[in-house]
């Protein structure tokens, strides 16, 4: 099994020779309480933004701190082409359900999005509340995927803040079910942001899918069957991340 990956608010080493540190907080309890870790197992420490520093359990302090003995740190580049996932806001607790998914998939951003037909919409504290539960599900769901690289989870956007972004993009694109190519079949950049939509329970109204084609998206099926809103985006995801090279 993988070394367990934790994150940490400090500076990392930059592997110019040998160095310890210290895992204490939420994350430390996490480490010592929750899984249980001892001296001389193996871990990963990042900080999120693509560096981890490997190395082994030197030492175990009460049940929230432990020391690590750094053997060696690592960086990724950031992922090319960066797959950012435009989710409308589900129902229930299935928006923490697809931004866990999205994330163990490999998807580098998720955008909340307030599209016409949501049910749920996210307002004063609940919607504070309510980003703050993505957020924390994508950093918890990149720590299970062993990443070194947690997914940005944007501010909500509007209509309008999501057509700029699909104009911005190398490719855009809206899954939906009037589309008559297969995104299995879009031409995908190697480099730049690929921005995929994906709609609410009720479907992508048509003043959105025009907001969104004068952008430059197209409508793209994946399939003859229709996803739930919750898992289109990891379905879509792990196509695009096969097609790309990122999953060779």
């Amino acid at each position: 099994m993988t070394a367990p990956v934790f994150v940490t608010d400090g500076p990392l080493p930059d592997g110019g020779g040998p160095a310890s540190l210290v895992l204490d907080g939420a994350e430390g309890r996490h480490a010592v309480s929750v899984r249980r870790l001892r001296v001389g197992e193996e871990i990963v420490l990042t900080d999120g933004a693509g560096t981890g520093a490997v190395g082994t359990v030197s030492a175990v302090e009460g049940k929230d701190r432990l020391v690590v003995a750094v053997d060696a740190v690592r960086s990724e580049p950031p992922p090319a082409p960066r797959i950012t996932v435009v989710q409308a806001l589900p129902k229930g607790d299935r928006g923490e359900l697809a931004v866990e998914t999205m994330t163990e998939t490999g998807v580098d951003a998720i955008v909340p999005w307030a599209a016409d037909r949501c049910i749920t919409q996210w307002k004063g504290e609940r919607g504070a509340k309510s980003l703050g539960k993505w957020r924390a599900t994508a950093r918890e769901a990149a720590k299970q995927a062993r990443r070194l690289w947690i997914p940005e989870v944007t501010e909500p956007m509007t209509t309008a803040a999501v057509a700029r972004l699909l104009a911005g993009a190398a490719f855009a694109g809206v899954l939906h079910e009037s589309g008559t190519r297969p995104l299995a079949a879009a031409p995908l950049p190697a480099t730049g942001d690929i921005v995929l939509v994906v709609g609410p329970e009720g479907g992508v109204a048509p003043r959105e899918l025009e907001a969104f084609a004068a952008a430059g998206a197209e409508p793209y099926r994946l399939g003859p069957t229709v996803l739930r809103t919750s898992t289109a985006g990891t379905a879509a995801a792990a196509l695009l991340l096969t097609r790309s090279g990122r999953w060779g």
